[in-house]
């Protein structure tokens, strides 16, 4: 039984009601605070973006009918589908669209880099704005549909002034769900309703572009933490679907033939992330020797079990896709414990400890940190690993603090394909210090070549300059890929229907019964 679910109500048990197993407990609403997966898959529920990219990596409009692009490429001029309203029934103008953009623009690693290249972004009218460009932006169309890591959502102008480091408190947004406030349990209960207003594109769904209908009155997230708990609940009929099913419930689930695996959250990586700013990780060949620790067998082995859930890859970029390069540096995917041992005694390391985040609770990535902290051992770290919940994890991440007061050394986290596909999408990938992504590392070089990637004008120099990027990042220490994995989601047999294939998991288009 799900000791975790509220008791269903009588509202509950007529309209169609879609309950979902979500990968992790919903305690960040803000998606442009956090890069966290379950914050952004929230954003997708309740914010709407201009445009969206289809399940074919097309860019398609979205909010926007109609948009256009002077012959010298800088000034780009977009207008509004008709009808779009936020939740509180006010309609959507062309002031919440600049002021959305600019917060997204401030947080947000390709943003940034495109408002840096901005003009000015005018109102023309209530549904029609203008971006105007100092010199041409190769990624406009790119930067407007990015579906991962920090999307750019669309807010009202009185939310999006919100300053971007802090978080907002309202969840008014446009799109195809409505977030019950009211009834918002951390820990317990994410409960949305159908957006009865919404008039959804005439297009199919597809990505997350086309027609975003909604197929169910209500949708609930229970919150279950514990593989065994979950896989009980959907066997039993007390959830409909589990949108990230931990690898040791795979077989379980897999000959049950009560359950299917459908297709709803994409295939992606998992990578160590170091904090730059203090000691011992803001000296770059101590955080090399701290890569050079990494066993990616070791690791995907013991959190993902299944040698068919998984596979090695050292390159940041994914297996099979256009920037997926065997230029690594020195980083190879595999341990080199006398090397790192080495490089320590060079690097002057004085035995500081890392304090390693420890999600114990969390079954997609709890199985990492112990291995990992044996791994940085062996390699001549001293390890502190620290116990909590992964929204504890995420909230501490973006902590300034030294790790003795309360911050952080080092912790691993998951990313889908979309996120690391493309250098300027891959929110880790960055030099500017305390204006990036948590970790903070400050490389002016890597920042340099990612500028020319946005300047070059063939895919054979964008190819090239991807694998220059890599490379630097190794160099620099930025980020290290511990393995790719393959997301199993099981949902009900004959009960649920109608997944959307996306590059991010999205939840209009299922239907229930």
């Amino acid at each position: 039984m799900i000791a975790a679910a509220a008791p269903r109500t009588s509202f509950a048990e007529g309209p169609k009601v879609l309950r979902v197993v979500p990968q992790s407990d919903l305690k960040i609403l803000d998606p442009i605070w956090t890069t966290a997966i379950i914050t952004r898959n929230h954003g997708y529920a309740i914010y709407d973006t201009l445009f969206g990219v289809d399940d074919q990596g097309q860019v398609k409009p979205q909010m926007v009918s109609d948009y256009s692009q002077s012959d010298d490429g800088k000034v780009w001029t977009f207008t509004l589908r008709k009808g779009l309203k936020f939740h509180d029934g006010a309609p959507v103008t062309s002031a919440d669209i600049i002021q959305s953009l600019k917060r997204w623009g401030a947080r947000d690693n390709l943003g940034q880099r495109l408002l840096a290249a901005t003009a000015s972004l005018d109102a023309k009218s209530d549904d029609t704005f203008v971006l105007s460009l100092k010199q041409r932006f190769g990624l406009v169309l790119e930067a407007l549909s990015k579906p991962a890591s920090v999307p750019p959502f669309i807010m009202p102008k009185r939310v999006a002034e919100t300053p971007p480091d802090q978080q907002i408190t309202s969840q008014i947004g446009s799109g195809p769900f409505v977030f019950k406030a009211d009834q918002y349990r951390p820990g317990e209960r994410v409960v949305y309703v159908k957006n009865t207003d919404y008039v959804p594109r005439n297009e199919p769904a597809s990505g997350t572009a086309g027609g975003k209908v909604v197929n169910v009155d209500r949708m609930e997230w229970i919150i279950l933490t514990d593989g065994q708990t979950q896989t009980n609940a959907i066997i039993n009929g007390e959830v409909d679907l589990i949108e990230w099913v931990p690898a040791d419930q795979y077989v379980a689930l897999r000959d049950n033939p009560r359950i299917s695996f459908v297709d709803l959250v994409p295939k992606g990586s998992f990578a160590l992330h170091l904090n730059h700013l203090y000691p011992p990780f803001n000296n770059p060949r101590i955080a090399q020797a701290a890569y050079m620790a990494i066993s990616q067998d070791a690791l995907m082995k013991a959190q993902m079990v299944h040698p068919d859930l998984y596979n090695a890859n050292p390159s940041l970029y994914p297996t099979g896709t256009i920037y997926h390069s065997e230029k690594t540096s020195y980083y190879t995917g595999k341990p080199q414990f006398a090397r790192a041992r080495a490089l320590l005694k060079e690097a002057g390391y004085n035995n500081e400890p890392v304090v390693l985040m420890y999600p114990a609770s969390f079954a997609i990535l709890n199985k990492f940190p112990p291995v990992m902290a044996a791994l940085l051992k062996q390699a001549g770290f001293n390890v502190d690993m620290q116990s909590m919940d992964w929204p504890t994890l995420v909230a501490r991440r973006a902590m300034k603090t030294p790790p003795a007061q309360g911050g952080w050394g080092a912790f691993i986290t998951g990313w889908n394909i979309p996120d690391t596909i493309n250098p300027m999408f891959y929110a880790p990938l960055t030099g500017n210090g305390e204006n990036g992504w948590f970790g903070w590392p400050t490389d002016a070089k890597l920042e340099a070549l990612k500028d020319e990637f946005l300047l070059a004008a063939t895919s054979e120099q964008r190819k090239s300059l991807a694998d220059q990027i890599q490379e630097r990042a190794y160099d620099a220490a930025i980020v290290a890929p511990i393995g790719e994995y393959k997301t199993i989601t099981a949902a009900r047999k004959d009960v649920i229907s109608g997944t959307v294939s996306s590059p991010v998991c999205v939840y209009w288009g299922i239907q229930k019964g």
